[in-house]
């Protein structure tokens, strides 16, 4: 039995397949915290009740959508414009937001967050209290993590990880088997690859590049057109 939301009449198709609009049967979430909505509130799109779990306060806003084979559950919450779509799944407190995409078998959960025009697929994973946003991607089968941040038109990709408090923002490139972690900030047009470690309170910018096994830690400063 589904006593969370109903499927309504309204109907759109989009990429070839029919979604239809949904509306809450009973409350949804706490009315003291953002996302609250009453019973008889519209919400966003979905192409069948696979994609939004009948339990929990999970749920689907505004323009929003989530169709294929993904599945939005727990408190998870999709806003704005976002499209989550694929084998993608968005789980626990998560949050997408904005103009942003999860697909392909990319996991957000825990409190990460994925707004602006953000994108994460392939078999990335958001989370903890990770954020991904601006135009920012995150792909193959990368992770982000803690409370790490990337942001604007940086990418995060291959098997990279980004964690701790670490920031990987504007052009910059984090891939191979690299580790961005501490309170390190790699930004400009700056790339960390292959084994490469940066963290601490270590920064990597201009068109520097940090790759192979080389270690950056510390208070150490990486920039210009270095290489290490």
């Amino acid at each position: 039995m589904n006593n969370k939301y109903e499927l309504t009449s309204e109907t759109k198709e989009h990429l070839g397949r029919t979604l239809y609009r949904i509306r809450a049967a009973r409350d949804i979430g706490d009315i003291l915290h953002i996302g609250y909505t009453p019973a008889g509130s519209v919400g966003g799109w979905i192409e069948s009740e696979n994609n939004l779990a009948t339990e929990g306060d999970s749920w689907v806003y505004h323009n929003a959508a989530v169709y294929d084979n993904a599945r939005v559950y727990g408190n998870a919450r999709i806003f704005g414009n976002a499209e989550v779509y694929g084998s993608a799944r968005v789980v626990g407190e998560a949050r997408v937001c904005d103009e942003a995409r999860v697909y392909d078998e990319a996991w957000v959960y825990d409190k990460a967050l994925v707004y602006d025009k953000a994108i994460v697929y392939d078999e990335s994973l958001i989370y903890d209290e990770a954020q991904v946003y601006g135009c920012a991607e995150v792909c193959w089968t990368a992770e982000v993590y803690d409370h790490a941040l990337v942001y604007d038109k940086a990418k995060v990709f291959e098997e990279a990880r980004v964690y701790g408090a670490a920031q990987v923002y504007n052009a910059a490139r984090v891939y191979g088997s690299s580790r961005i972690y501490g309170r390190s900030r790699i930004y400009d047009s700056a790339r960390v690859y292959g084994d490469a470690r940066v963290y601490g309170d270590a920064r990597v910018y201009g068109r520097a590049r940090v790759f192979d096994k080389a270690q950056v830690y510390e208070k150490a400063w990486i920039c210009g057109k270095a290489q290490v």
